[in-house]
């Protein structure tokens, strides 16, 4: 097998179906031969799921505590759920030591509520108050952000690394000095160990491989996937799962930037039998040239951060467009001045 990239597979799992993936030897083989670690979603706090990760803990599997909420909280982390992202830190912490788990890392999760991303998808008009009032409070925004800083002091203090796994909106909000996005969406940006983009392309066709060449600077960690698995909505949108030639052309374009891949998910590489066949995988051969499209995301992309830069600052806005409208008065004045003047002292040449 060739020299691959730091590999890290994502599971989202009820204790039972967490329990049985990790029954089958396979998998944990095929873990261990590739060197790669897991990031379990902790949906709940259970006993079931200790005992996993003890296994894990016991046959030398790398395992990050990728932190959730319960879906009446939001599920993932968002600027209005800190309270319970804070307290569901302490029930960790707490959980941790009452098992004796270890753990190289903490993930957070930072996406939308888990309501308001199904009305997102629903394109529900229920979304666009809520959008407006979170748009109109950057107070609210900033005590967010401080606790969410709080938050990765603490977990960094109690001697963990911290992972953050962000839309591609955070990263086009930062470049155009804006909060906007964030503001909109419910996202929050924090100062990490470790950025990973969630530049999934089975949710991008047919711009997966163009947005991939396209954030490969923004990220410290390609998130590539969805191979399958994943919580359910009731948006009623169904995704199809990367095909085999899909998620090799991922990999092949993360490989050539020499970054590490988080893979989503473990339990979807299992079904579809991607994981056994990564043992054999020619991590060597060229990545295809993702020209398809990557003008059109580019283009996307400015456009997008223009609009942000726009909207933060509405009175640079406003005084730019008054001048604008004052320029083209002033020079339509002059224009039509110079006219009569024409009129009233005709040149010596004309007929």
């Amino acid at each position: 097998m060739d020299q691959h990239p730091e590999l890290t597979f994502f599971t989202e799992l009820e204790p039972k179906a967490l329990k049985k993936l990790f029954e089958d030897r396979f998998v944990l083989d095929d873990l261990k031969t590739l060197n790669a670690s897991v990031s379990v979603g902790l949906i709940d706090l259970s006993d079931e799921r200790a005992e996993v990760i003890k296994r894990l803990n016991k046959i030398g599997v790398p395992v990050i505590a990728w932190l959730l909420l319960p879906k009446n909280q939001g599920y993932w982390y968002n600027l209005e759920n800190y309270p319970f992202a804070v307290a569901r830190y302490e029930a960790f912490k707490t959980w941790t030591a009452l098992h004796k788990l270890v753990w190289t890392a903490v993930g957070l999760d930072i996406e939308p509520d888990f309501e308001e991303s199904a009305m997102f998808e629903a394109r529900n008009p229920k979304i666009l108050p809520i959008v407006w009032k979170r748009l109109n409070d950057k107070k609210g925004y900033e005590e967010s952000h401080l606790a969410y800083l709080g938050l990765v002091n603490q977990i960094h203090n109690d001697g963990y690394k911290v992972e953050a796994y962000h839309s591609t909106y955070v990263v086009d909000d930062r470049q155009a000095h804006s909060t906007v996005l964030k503001r909109a969406l419910g996202l929050i940006d924090i100062q990490v160990d470790r950025v990973v983009l969630m530049l999934y392309s089975s949710f991008n066709r047919p711009y997966g491989q163009a947005m991939l060449e396209s954030y490969a600077n923004n990220t410290d960690s390609f998130g590539l996937g969805v191979t399958g698995g994943g919580v359910e909505q009731d948006s009623g949108d169904t995704v199809a799962p990367l095909s085999w030639a899909e998620f090799t052309a991922d990999l092949r374009i993360a490989a050539s930037h020499n970054k590490p891949i988080h893979i989503f998910s473990l339990e979807g590489c299992v079904q579809q039998g991607f994981l056994s066949r990564l043992i054999t995988f020619t991590w060597d051969e060229p990545a295809p040239e993702p020209v398809l499209n990557r003008a059109i995301v580019e283009t996307g992309r400015g456009t997008l951060q223009s609009l942000a830069w726009i909207i933060e600052r509405p009175i640079i806005f406003l005084l730019g467009l008054t001048g604008v409208v004052g320029s083209a008065i002033f020079f339509s004045g002059r224009k039509k001045k110079g006219k009569r003047r024409a009129k009233r002292y005709p040149s010596v040449f004309d007929a």
